[in-house]
């Protein structure tokens, strides 16, 4: 059964986002960068470049901004109600703040921002800094900041940091499963979704050795965004492939799979970036309604016994994930048929239809939008492809007791 959804998959990879594939990749170019100063009340001056933007996923993942922050210059004191950021230093070192409290962090190294927390970096040293900045928002394209005048020039450290830092050391790597340890590729969870408030899903260190390749991974749930922090080598999604250097980034969207191969002399090191589907329940109504509340599809398919297991995760890996990223999207189920005897023992119509799924919109023009999306080209053949025959009809949604 899993190979019939991974056939599928596969098959099905280069109808959605590869055939723009090598668009995806942004190289990160200092020679392309603004010069800011002053930014966020902080000292000094600094290079600034986006490399991948709100709108780029489908998830709330918000921004990879990347620079470099001039000596005796920093990004001063912040913080944000509505986003979750991640300060990476590729190279160099530099004070770093949360919540008032300051350590020196030596690149390579990340630091998470979490929700509510204040935060700064300044770089103290005579070189240039080398940075990247990841942020996830509570809400899809929304973000906010609050400056609070505070260039942390002159802060009293602490010789131990008191809040979250990593370094990203490749001794720490290990092999995770069989086939990992025989191609040599080593990775560590860096992160993982509780540290968190936010969609994060995980941070992971990757290496893998020149001349291997990785199997195939098929995101489940997750977007993922991946930044080259060392070699070449090319990623591959779907049929398609594309060549990848050192400080490219790039990024995977909700049920496609994606597998890496290295080329040269030098290990393809990548820092990836999980970022998980979201949705918001529907609200409950108290008397009869005189407009639709919403709209709801009804899909019946015809599988195969074979197929039933891959048919049902499907739903909850790819189908779901798809949908719950899509504006206007309240709800939806997967039912499957009784068995014989206990629809025979209710007295059920007979059908030969054993499986439906329900969605619900907000309205039809924003299920429309779903239908057109590039996710709907993944997540509708993945259904589709697995039964014998379907059908769909549409509601108004004149009253449900759904609750927040």
């Amino acid at each position: 059964m899993k190979s019939i959804l991974s056939f599928l998959l596969c098959l099905i990879g280069s109808i959605g986002f590869a055939q723009n594939l090598s668009k995806r990749i942004i190289h990160n170019d200092p020679s392309t960068y603004r010069e800011l100063d002053n930014v966020h009340a902080g000292a000094g001056k600094m290079g600034f470049t986006q490399l991948i933007g709100r709108n780029d996923l489908a998830t709330n993942f918000l921004y990879l901004h990347s620079g470099v922050i001039q000596p005796k210059s920093g990004i001063g004191h912040h913080f944000h109600h509505t986003i979750e950021e991640m300060y990476v230093i590729l190279d160099g070192e530099a004070e770093f703040t949360v919540n008032g409290r300051t350590s020196k962090i030596k690149g390579p190294a990340l630091v998470p921002c979490k929700l509510g927390d204040s935060h700064g970096i300044y770089n103290t040293s005579g070189k240039p800094l080398k940075w990247l900045n990841f942020a996830v928002s509570l809400e899809k394209g929304q973000g906010d900041a609050f400056d609070l005048a505070d260039d942390r020039v002159g802060a009293k450290m602490d010789h131990t940091p008191v809040f979250v830092s990593s370094s990203l050391d490749k001794n720490l790597l290990k092999s995770d499963d069989a086939n990992n340890k025989e191609n040599g590729i080593l990775s560590k969870r860096v992160l993982g979704p509780e540290v968190f408030k936010t969609d994060w899903h995980h941070v992971d260190y990757i290496t893998i050795p020149s001349g291997k390749s990785t199997q195939k991974d098929t995101l489940e749930g997750v977007e993922e965004v991946y930044y080259v922090i060392n070699g070449n080598g090319s990623v591959t999604v779907g049929s398609e492939s594309v060549t990848i250097k050192k400080d490219d980034s790039f990024h995977v969207g909700l049920g496609e799979d994606v597998s890496w191969s290295t080329s040269g002399n030098e290990n393809l090191e990548l820092l990836v970036i999980g970022i998980a589907a979201s949705k918001k329940s529907g609200r409950a109504i108290s008397k009869p309604l005189e407009q639709p509340k919403a709209m709801a599809l009804q899909m019946d398919f015809v599988v195969d016994i074979k197929n039933a297991a891959a048919f049902e995760k499907m739903y909850y890996s790819i189908y779901l994930p798809a949908m719950v990223v899509q504006e206007g999207y309240l709800s939806s189920k997967l039912l499957r048929l009784f068995p014989k005897d206990l629809s025979k023992e209710i007295q059920a119509e007979p059908t030969t239809f054993n499986y439906q799924i329900q969605i619900v919109f907000n309205t039809e023009e924003n299920r429309r939008k779903w239908v057109a999306s590039d996710q709907h080209q993944i997540a509708w053949p993945a259904a589709s492809g697995l039964a014998k025959e379907f059908k769909w009809r549409g509601y108004d949604v004149m009253g449900d007791d759904v609750q927040d």
